[in-house]
């Protein structure tokens, strides 16, 4: 097993993972799955910002193009307008936060780095929905979140398969980690991709297996805030998916999930706080 990284330098700022981080979500999107992170207004949006930076958050995600199932694509002008305006408006009033742009695009991610002070990018498609992706990261200097989906968001959902979904899943992260290895990125973050292209099923045996991933000597991010997986199973809906969430955040951290990528920042910085507890607990002589 590969030894796994203490931190990734973000423009200069070193992020450790000795404590779990935590990436509260931004969507300025007017159809994300969870209504409830949707946001339009620059005072909305800084609201939020601030509010998860008050509670916690260590990165804040900014995303303008809604990947759920079924979504409306967005043209790559509407998708730049809205992370622009966003993240430069979250810079202006926390000028040390860190900024991760959510998006598969090269150039919205160039820009959203180079003229908006983003300093981490984060690709649902790792890399496939954009072929110039990997080199403009590696241009960037910045972190990088390799992210699995069978798929698109259009296709994804339709009958997804695989023979072993960890060891499937490990083998794409492999090959994909040595594209980046060889086009220079430095520093690379792994999300298996809760959701994306995986049935129920899928998305429980990789939370039971997560510890897996861990093989390929990288830190391990974990999106599971109000997914389907969650509400599904209780039969009602994302808006009443946050004890689940918190409950599966947990499971996330006990199998070696080093950042949680959340709506709910409070919670889950709570959630942090008793896994931290735990964990010292065990170092703890008796």
């Amino acid at each position: 097993m590969s030894e796994r990284p203490q931190y990734i330098n973000s423009g200069g700022y070193l992020i450790d993972f000795a404590t779990p981080r935590v990436m509260g979500i931004i969507n300025i999107t007017p159809d994300s799955f969870y209504s409830g992170s949707r946001l339009n207004s620059e005072k909305d949006i800084i609201a939020r910002a601030v509010k998860m930076v008050e509670e916690g958050a260590d990165i804040i995600d900014v995303g303008g193009y809604s990947t759920r199932p079924g979504a409306v694509p967005v043209s790559e002008e509407e998708e730049r307008q809205r992370v622009v305006a966003a993240i430069n408006s979250i810079k202006r009033e926390l000028p040390a936060s860190i900024i991760s742009i959510d998006t598969f695009r090269a150039e919205i991610a160039r820009e959203a780095v180079l003229d908006c002070g983003a300093g981490i990018i984060n690709d649902v498609s790792g890399g496939e929905a954009d072929p110039l992706m990997f080199e403009i990261v590696a241009k960037l200097n910045v972190p990088y979140v390799l992210m699995h989906m069978q798929g698109t968001p259009a296709t994804m959902q339709d009958n997804p398969h695989y023979d072993d979904v960890v060891a499937d899943i490990l083998r794409w992260f492999g090959a994909k980690i040595f594209m980046l290895k060889s086009a220079g990125v430095k520093d690379i973050i792994i999300d298996p991709g809760f959701g994306f292209g995986k049935t129920r099923q899928h998305n429980f045996e990789m939370l039971r297996r997560l510890g897996e991933f861990s093989v390929a000597g990288l830190p391990v991010m974990a999106g599971l805030s109000r997914k389907s997986m969650i509400w599904r199973t209780f039969g009602t809906s994302a808006a009443e998916a946050l004890n689940g969430t918190t409950a599966l955040n947990m499971l996330a951290l006990l199998n070696g999930a080093d950042i949680l990528r959340v709506h709910d920042v409070k919670e889950a910085v709570e959630t942090v706080m008793l896994f931290s507890e735990l964990r010292r607990s065990q170092d703890v002589p008796e």
